[in-house]
């Protein structure tokens, strides 16, 4: 009992991670209209920077500003991308889109950092926060479980008490009539990616000496992201939040069970498919009838 409450508690760090990439996920569609698959993929740029100024000896709190902005500058220029050429697009066009940055990052990010080879990830906070029935609650995932509750109050309290949210949701729901009335919608459309792509990359940050050491499996973590996004629908950015954290505990108890240890990679795409079965029950229903 208590190894298993050993796995679940390990699993809270990961989770805090997914409910992040989730709630920007979610963000990112409710304001763009972009299914994104870049999150993580920006996100491990951005903690990469952060590695390799590390392991060339600089301070660390000078590395994790770099990096961050790094993850920025990525995101940034793709919604330019998308902003400049793809504006128009239906969704998608944007989507298949964004799933080809998503392998042209990764291809790059893997020759950039030498593929497999390993390297040395920083923890960014360590040591234990708290006992829990005996079980040591460390401050990463701590850190990660309060930046989620933090990145999703913040995002709720942006777009329903802030002048600017109340322009973003027009760019969401009237894009060209927002523009017609004098909003910048592009600057904003920017703004939210270059947002999306900080947030991400502190995030990885976080985790990253949790996961295997390579850009592609960071990059990856991209679909847990969208599976708590999913769960809240694109939409709900508490149900993406629950969902992310669910995820990551189910994780680590899959972790700590021999016989399913070996499938826990498996575990955000059955809760994809379980989602989207679950969705189209009223109409399969429907259907029997």
């Amino acid at each position: 009992m208590n190894s298993l409450l050993t796995s679940i508690v390990a699993g809270l760090s990961a989770g805090g991670a997914y409910a992040i990439l989730g709630v920007c996920a979610v963000f990112t569609y409710r304001l763009v209209a972009i299914v994104n698959f870049t999150g993580a993929a920006i996100g491990a740029a951005g903690t990469f920077v952060m590695v390799a100024l590390f392991e060339a000896g600089y301070p660390l709190p000078l590395d994790v500003a770099a990096g961050i902005l790094a993850g920025a500058g990525v995101a940034m220029l793709i919604g330019l991308v998308m902003t400049t050429w793809f504006a128009g697009a239906s969704a998608t066009t944007k989507a298949a889109v964004t799933a080809a940055l998503l392998v042209g990052i990764t291809a790059l990010g893997l020759r950039l950092t030498g593929g497999q080879h390993p390297h040395n990830f920083p923890e960014l906070i360590s040591g234990s926060a708290l006992r829990l029935a005996g079980v040591e609650v460390t401050w990463a995932s701590v850190l990660t479980l309060a930046l989620a509750v933090i990145c999703m109050l913040a995002t709720e309290a942006l777009l329903n008490r802030t002048r600017v949210g109340l322009q973003l949701r027009a760019l969401s729901q009237r894009p060209m009539a927002a523009e017609l009335i004098g909003i910048r919608v592009k600057l904003l459309a920017v703004g939210v990616w270059t947002l999306m792509g900080a947030i991400s990359s502190f995030a990885l940050m976080i985790i990253a000496p949790l996961r295997a050491p390579d850009f592609l499996s960071l990059s990856l973590l991209v679909v847990p992201g969208l599976a708590a996004a999913l769960i809240g629908a694109f939409t709900s950015f508490r149900a993406a939040l629950v969902g992310g954290i669910l995820i990551g505990v189910i994780e680590g108890l899959a972790s700590g069970l021999d016989a399913f240890s070996q499938y826990r990679g498996t575990i955000p795409f059955i809760v994809i498919l379980a989602v989207l079965l679950w969705s189209q029950r009223g109409a399969r229903w429907d259907e029997a009838r």
